[in-house]
């Protein structure tokens, strides 16, 4: 008889199993550079700097020190210590409440963020039938409502993967090829001997200070640069995050630099400052350039690849800070069920509905406003307000979280932290203070009322709903689950 404890048969001894490893997904670092770049660079603030001709190399390369790095480096140290991201990183360093302001500003700058995106499209389109729609504000009101409710309707459904697909050849098929076009023809116009619309000499590098005013404008360049902490958490994907991080944001920073100033020297070249739009500036010198070389017939083709990556990007964001908002809702109880509410496709229909409704409301300022580009100027200001109190946020708590957590692991440490988060809060409390100011280039109506514009959008919608949330939360918040209809 056998024995209970050794099998009759030796063959049926069970052999030890050998643990498989997974070895660890690695990406090099001018991959994550060019992921960077994907995602900031983008051709839609060229005009505005574009006004200041050769001037737009020292304001884009100053926001770039001051703000693109500091953020950069910060963001990944918090995010190779702490995953949630920005709630996360405020409520840690600082408290939930403080976090809570953060994930909402992150959230309530896309209200802003999609009517100046959309107005983008609105005046871009117009070339493809009619250019003098473009600085006509009603159309354009009509197409970032139409625009923006057809987009909540597709990620509702569920219907955005192709979308997505095209969005992330963005950067090829909106920003470099037609960036590329742009810079190549203003290039051969000027070989020709053809005059700068701009001064190009080299007196006109540094601005002329004539008051904060003149350089306002350089506030957008700081919404531009926004957006760097998203790519944070790919730091741990690099084999020497200490060495190669810092080597793909030096990078990204230059490709980025040249993507923002080389088109933006190109439509300087062609378009005087005094006739460029903020919003079809782009479409302008394509279609001053395509006329000077007898090439009309392509105005239509570059105006759609700049649609479709530009239509393509917002229905990839759409839901994106709106779910990020939710699951911060669900587990805290931050929001009222009402704003927990989801579909089978697990999309936040009633943030998004609500979002629509204000975003319809904010389209009749391009209708009221009676300037198309001051009134994408007023959007992208509040935008930028907004969202510049997130970065206030986490420079304070990455601070304090050095301090107060440094045996936390992190996969990068920053170098002098102090230093960058001291020289980051100092940019970006500045940029929201000249932000109040009214640009020289673009004066309609009273300083009083600019300003009192500004604040009024800042607040009512930056900072008002979270202290509401907070002031009148309820416990039933929390243990609400989100209902679940089609």
């Amino acid at each position: 008889m056998a024995s209970m404890d050794v099998p009759a048969d030796p063959s049926a001894v069970a052999k030890p199993v050998r643990a498989s490893v997974v070895k660890p997904t690695y990406i090099t670092w001018v991959t994550l550079a060019f992921m960077t770049t994907a995602s900031v660079a983008s051709l839609r603030s060229a005009p505005t700097m574009a006004v200041y001709g050769l001037t737009c190399v020292f304001l884009y390369l100053v926001p770039a020190i001051i703000f693109l790095l500091p953020q950069s480096l910060v963001a990944a140290e918090l995010a190779s210590g702490w995953t949630g991201g920005v709630f996360r990183w405020v409520s840690e360093g600082l408290s939930p409440r403080w976090g809570l302001l953060a994930v909402w500003c992150q959230f309530a700058m896309t209200i802003f963020y999609y009517p100046t995106l959309l107005g983008f499209v609105a005046s871009t389109l117009a070339y493809v039938f009619n250019p003098d729609l473009a600085d006509n504000g009603v159309y354009t009101g009509i197409v970032i409502v139409l625009v923006f409710w057809l987009g909540v309707f597709m990620s509702a459904r569920g219907g955005t993967g192709g979308i997505a697909k095209l969005a992330s050849s963005g950067l090829l098929i909106g920003t470099l090829i037609p960036g590329a076009i742009l810079v190549a023809l203003g290039v051969v116009y000027l070989l020709q001997g053809n005059d700068s619309a701009a001064p190009m000499t080299s007196d006109h590098l540094i601005p002329q200070w004539t008051g904060i005013a003149s350089l306002v404008l350089i506030v957008n360049n700081f919404l531009s640069y926004s957006g760097m902490e998203m790519n944070a958490v790919h730091v741990g994907s690099l084999k020497n995050p200490k060495k190669e991080f810092p080597r793909a944001m030096f990078f990204a920073c230059g490709l980025v630099l040249l993507i923002f100033i080389l088109p933006a020297l190109a439509i300087s070249w062609v378009i005087p400052a005094d006739q460029l739009s903020l919003t079809a500036g782009v479409m302008q010198a394509f279609d001053a350039f395509f006329a000077y070389f007898n090439l009309q017939k392509l105005v239509p083709i570059v105006a759609i690849a700049l649609v479709c990556a530009s239509a393509g990007g917002m229905l990839t964001w759409l839901a994106g800070p709106s779910k990020g908002l939710l699951l911060i809702a669900r587990k805290e109880g931050y929001l009222p069920p009402f704003f927990q509410h989801q579909n089978d496709n697990e999309f936040p229909v009633n943030i998004l509905v609500v979002q629509g409704a204000i975003t319809t409301v904010i389209a009749l300022l391009y209708a009221l406003v009676p300037s198309v580009s001051s009134a994408y100027w007023i959007l992208s200001v509040m935008t930028t307000q907004v969202y510049l109190i997130v970065y206030l946020l986490m420079f304070v708590a990455a601070v304090k979280l050095r301090r107060t957590q440094p045996n936390v692991e992190r996969g990068y440490t920053a170098p002098a932290l102090s230093f960058l988060c001291v020289i980051g809060f100092i940019a970006s409390a500045a940029a929201i203070l000249i932000g109040f100011v009214p640009p020289s280039q673009f004066e309609n109506g009273s300083d009083a009322a600019y300003i009192g514009l500004i604040l009024a959008g800042t607040v009512l919608l930056g900072l008002l709903p979270p202290w509401l949330f907070l002031k009148f939360r309820k416990p039933s918040w929390k243990s609400a689950e989100p209902e679940s209809t089609s």
